[in-house]
């Protein structure tokens, strides 16, 4: 494995928390998105350094390093997701969730399996791997489409907007819901006959990990709420005192202990937030735990799209073939779009506009290249670097046309929702 050059660590960390403080406020409400930005700046730097110079960045050359970054990256963000929203939990309130997660994500990772193994003749096993990698959705990288974040009032002025709702609430689930997926992959790729694994993989990988994940995040998160704002002593309540250091605890203390029980700590770290924002709902010091946690979250995305920019022009997309084009060309502009739509049909919570809005922005970002990193250090993975050119042009491409569209169909939605208004008085 080629060693990684540490120098180029440094100055890739000191770039992205310089764009993390300048890119998102110059390029707020533009048609050009800070993450791609971000990812020219990085392509730029991969053509002027060269291949000789940036190929030990190569998340395809370290597997182990890309997991864990793009893994502290995954569950800061679902922290931040999570304290984001002010509607309560429940199967009504939380109707279209439901359908993004339940009907459009496992058949958006048939049909992407589907089409791999038909235009790229991946096996089984990979195409499946491919569908799962690809399932997660990321609406970090396309702000617009996200509720604003925690609202002492409790309730933000978007939070009716059951778009921004639907795709926010979706990615914070279906970062951790994926993973049962990419499990039946591996169990494919390295555990032989369907029926020596198959009641394993049902049994533990989709029920009882999900289970672990839910409990321990709602249980932990109860706790650390009524710790937080409801402490016998009232100054050793750290919602008096203003320490949002606390969130990022929370998040990591969650993430290892669901880890070491064996659950999903992605789902865990979503469901403790979640569960805090239950404890006090109004309270001005979640706003405070997700400013910084979103400051952090953004040091990391950038930092990660760096790497990606630098990667593109330094050999990452060599595999690419047309085949690779067309799945994620597939995904973005139809499979996303046609399975979501169809799954949100009998919402009564959206209107027509709004279903194709929400089925549309399937954003594809980090949480993919952790599970291919994840699938990579997991396994030797056959057709991996056809898969890492395939993911990374995916990620791109969805970054590319959801960043730019993002502004103006928001824009257009909240214009057209407020003339509806306006015409009902």
């Amino acid at each position: 494995m080629t060693a990684l050059n540490t120098d180029l660590v440094y100055l890739t960390a000191g770039l992205a928390l310089l764009l993390a403080a300048t890119v998102p406020g110059l390029f707020q409400d533009r048609a050009v998105s800070a993450p791609l930005i971000v990812l020219a700046v990085g392509a730029g730097a991969g053509l002027f350094l060269g291949k000789s110079g940036t190929d030990t960045l190569s998340p395809a050359l370290h597997p182990a390093v890309t997991e864990h970054l793009s893994e502290t990256c995954v569950i800061v963000a679902l922290m931040g997701v999570g304290l984001a929203i002010d509607r309560p939990l429940g199967w009504r309130t939380w109707n279209s969730t439901w359908r993004l997660l339940l009907i459009a994500m496992p058949f958006g990772i048939a049909a992407v399996a589907v089409l791999g193994w038909w235009v790229a003749a991946l096996t089984p096993a990979v195409a499946i791997l491919l569908g799962a990698v690809l399932a997660p959705t990321d609406p970090v990288l396309a702000s617009d489409v996200q509720v604003e974040g925690p609202t002492s009032g409790g309730e933000s002025h978007r939070e009716d907007d059951e778009v921004r709702f639907a795709l926010t609430s979706e990615a914070g689930l279906n970062d951790a819901l994926a993973f049962p997926f990419v499990y039946l992959a591996l169990f494919m790729i390295g555990k032989g006959p369907i029926e020596q694994w198959i009641v394993q993989w049902v049994a533990w990988e989709l029920i009882g990990k999900v289970v672990i994940g839910a409990a321990l995040g709602w249980i932990a998160g109860d706790l650390f709420g009524r710790a937080v704002f409801r402490f016998p002593i009232a100054h050793m309540r750290l919602a008096e005192r203003s320490e949002p250091i606390f969130a990022l605890a929370a998040t990591f203390a969650v993430y290892g202990l669901t880890e070491l029980a064996g659950g999903y700590g992605f789902l865990a770290v979503f469901a403790c937030a979640v569960a805090i924002r239950r404890t006090e709902r109004a309270h001005e010091y979640h706003a405070e735990m997700h400013s910084l946690i979103e400051q952090l979250e953004h040091v990391l995305t950038l930092a990660v799209l760096l790497l990606l920019g630098v990667a593109l022009t330094s050999g990452l997309l060599a595999e690419l073939t047309w085949g690779g084009v067309l799945v994620a060309a597939a995904l973005v502009f139809v499979i996303r779009p046609v399975v979501a739509w169809l799954s949100l049909l009998g919402c009564e919570e959206m209107s027509g506009p709004e279903r194709r809005v929400t089925a549309f922005f399937g954003v594809r970002g980090i949480g993919s290249i952790f599970y291919l990193a994840y699938a990579a250090a997991e396994a030797g993975v056959e057709n991996e670097k056809w898969l890492w050119s395939t993911v990374a042009f995916t990620v791109v491409l969805s970054v590319l046309v959801h960043g730019v569209s993002a502004t103006r169909v928001m824009r257009l939605l909240d214009l057209r929702r407020e003339g509806g208004a306006v015409a009902d008085r």
